[in-house]
């Protein structure tokens, strides 16, 4: 995915570091950059941080009682300009890396990027949690992304999971995990496997088979999620049987694994697949 620079492309300035990703990763590498006097350039995205989707984060060190993702950015983006860090709320399309000092294509059109060189470039750009194309799933106005349906158990599920039936996709560690972590707040968990099998190890797989509020259903998958303000109901299929039900539904979550925020780097830098969850 590296870009041709062409001989027309010239670069409009030059950094000393430049950071891709503002999450708790790519804020931190700015604070001890900034503190270094290397006067780091951190490129946001057009969405920024994950956790500016979250809402309340009970697990970070510092804040008993909580604070919201959003909030917690805040302070951390403030920190880091304190050190002397500058912020950039543009995406990063690609790295050129056959010259020094490296070059960075950014900016709001990948067709038309602007370029700019820097010595260094550190890679925080963290990893996105894998969604199915399910109706009534997505980020737009007909989809309940963030009113009932998220892809974080431990980030939302305290508030979307309270006292509903919540359904939980997938089947390995993670999908179990975050199965018992609602059964915490939800009056039942389901979990949704494909496959008549857990792939979860058998330690975790037990615990799930034992709960007395988490119902395992075999061979099956979401169809659509329907609601109003939020999503209320959901169409569960049974692949074995055919049959389609209709089953009220507070929260639905995602547990199908991460794909590594890298497909803008070029194939000269090494990435490692992920293990499969």
């Amino acid at each position: 995915n590296s870009r041709d620079p062409g001989s027309s492309e010239q670069a409009t300035r030059h950094a000393k570091v430049v950071i891709v990703g503002a999450g708790p990763a790519g804020l931190t590498a700015a604070i001890y950059a900034g503190r270094a006097l290397l006067e780091p350039v951190v490129f946001c995205g057009l969405k920024g941080s994950q956790l500016l989707q979250t809402t309340d984060v009970e697990n970070f060190p510092g804040f008993p009682g909580g604070i919201l993702g959003p909030d917690l950015i805040d302070k951390m983006t403030a920190q880091a300009t304190e050190a002397g860090a500058t912020f950039e709320y543009e995406e990063v399309h690609g790295i050129d890396t056959s010259t020094r000092p490296l070059r960075v294509a950014h900016g709001w059109d990948p067709e038309a990027p602007e370029w700019m060189t820097a010595d260094t470039v550190i890679i925080a750009t963290g990893a996105a949690a894998k969604r199915l194309d399910i109706p009534g799933t997505g980020d737009g106005p007909n989809g309940f992304w963030q009113r009932g349906v998220s892809a974080c158990a431990v980030c939302d599920g305290a508030i979307m999971a309270k006292d509903t039936q919540s359904f939980v996709i997938g089947g390995g560690d993670a999908a179990c995990e975050e199965a018992l972590y609602l059964t915490k707040f939800a009056s039942e968990v389901h979990l949704v496997v494909r496959r008549d099998a857990l792939r979860a190890s058998v330690v975790m797989a037990n615990r799930v088979k034992e709960h007395p509020k988490i119902q395992i259903h075999w061979n099956s998958n979401v169809k659509e999620v329907t609601g109003g303000d939020r999503m209320e109901k959901l169409i569960l299929h049974n692949s074995a049987s055919g049959e389609d039900v209709e089953m009220a539904a507070g929260s639905l979550f995602f547990a199908i694994g991460h794909n590594p925020v890298t497909n803008f780097l070029p194939a000269e830098i090494e990435t490692q697949t992920p293990k499969r969850n």
